[in-house]
């Protein structure tokens, strides 16, 4: 289950890699009766907002290709001309191996990971032979519009080359990919709400204004709760200025050195109660010299509140952290393995980016 700022609720679909499966099979329909030979035939006037759509289609296309591991596809968005391209860490997986190819295009290329930060559900991999490959213009995150026009492109369900058009929805989200198997886990903060369709093979694409600049990296599709299916119109993207300065930080020094976000330094679970409800995070290590361990967190202990906020469930947790900065301090109320209740302060250290 993820949230979302705001107050609205929505459980996460991961939305990265997926299968190609057999093409779909269209119903036969008959064909129209052509015109009489006498008959004019002219072709539309091509409308300004259809100019506008095309043209950037056109533009931004050869910058976005399709990932392909042994476990699924995904999308990419190529980063410079020496080969390397952004895209999800978890169109990645685990594989460090994979073949690429192009929305215009030609054989697939063999292509290896650089780097993941798994954290933020960001990676950067290089093309081996960056031939002829066009970097993507990108755009500044922070001056998007609620409303501003926007394009999804990518790879969905295999269908290389696919576009999607929607508008921006609303801008600031932290949403939380469920953990699973196939998933980082990963929290968003800032996200970039979208009603653009964002399917299975869209993740690590791109999300582009009508200027043809990359704006945003489709990520999520939220999912009806009530219904066990997606919820339309409904989807995430990693803001592009989140997204240049990981992979910035990964071409120069081979992984983040700067999260820019804040971290106590432990690993839990959630802890349920008697009803069958979340009722805290429940701290199974404590990790050395962290944040935690300066302030005297330990061991058993079980996180209930942080900065007078109460948080149930790890991904709570998370998501509260993602509204400090390292260096702020917090108090952390916690119940010790004894009952007794505890209120420490802590002083927040920074997200490793390994």
């Amino acid at each position: 289950m993820g949230r979302v700022a705001g107050g609205l609720a929505a459980a996460v679909l991961l939305t990265a890699c997926g299968t190609a499966g057999a093409p779909a099979v269209l119903p036969r329909t008959t064909p129209p009766a052509p015109p009489p030979a006498s008959a004019s035939v002219s072709a539309p006037p091509v409308q300004p907002l259809e100019e506008a759509y095309e043209r950037v289609i056109a533009e931004v296309l050869p910058s976005i290709v399709q990932i392909n591991t042994k476990a699924g596809l995904g999308s990419g968005i190529v980063y410079d001309a020496e080969g390397h391209v952004i895209t999800n860490a978890h169109v990645v997986g685990e594989a460090t191996q994979m073949n690429v190819t192009f929305a215009t295009g030609g054989s697939p290329r063999k292509a290896r990971l650089v780097k993941t930060f798994a954290a933020g559900d960001l990676a950067v991999i290089k093309v081996d032979n960056a031939q002829g490959l066009q970097p993507a213009r990108w755009g500044d995150s922070a001056k998007l519009r609620v409303g501003q026009l926007v394009l999804a492109m990518g790879n969905p369900l295999g269908l290389s080359g696919s576009v999607t058009e929607g508008i921006v929805s609303a801008l600031g989200r932290t949403v939380s990919e469920p953990e699973s198997p196939g998933s980082t886990g990963a929290t968003i903060a800032g996200a970039i709400q979208t009603s653009a369709a964002i399917n299975p093979g869209n993740s690590g694409g791109a999300l582009v204004n009508l200027s043809g600049q990359v704006i945003g990296i489709p990520t999520l599709a939220a999912s009806d709760p009530t219904m066990g299916g997606p919820a339309s119109g409904i989807g995430f993207a990693i803001p592009s200025n989140i997204a240049l300065d990981i992979a910035a930080q990964i071409v120069e020094h081979g992984k983040v050195i700067n999260s820019h976000r804040a971290a106590l330094g432990i690993k839990g679970n959630t802890i349920i109660g008697a009803n069958g409800q979340p009722t805290g995070i429940g701290v199974g290590v404590v990790q050395k010299n962290s944040a935690a361990a300066r302030a005297g967190l330990r061991q058993g202990d079980v996180i209930i509140a942080i900065g007078g906020k109460r948080v149930s469930a790890m991904a709570e947790l998370t998501e509260s952290l993602t509204t400090y900065r390292p260096g702020d301090t917090v108090p952390v109320k916690v119940i010790r393995p004894n009952g007794k209740t505890d209120t420490i302060t802590v002083t927040l250290g920074e997200l490793s980016g390994e």
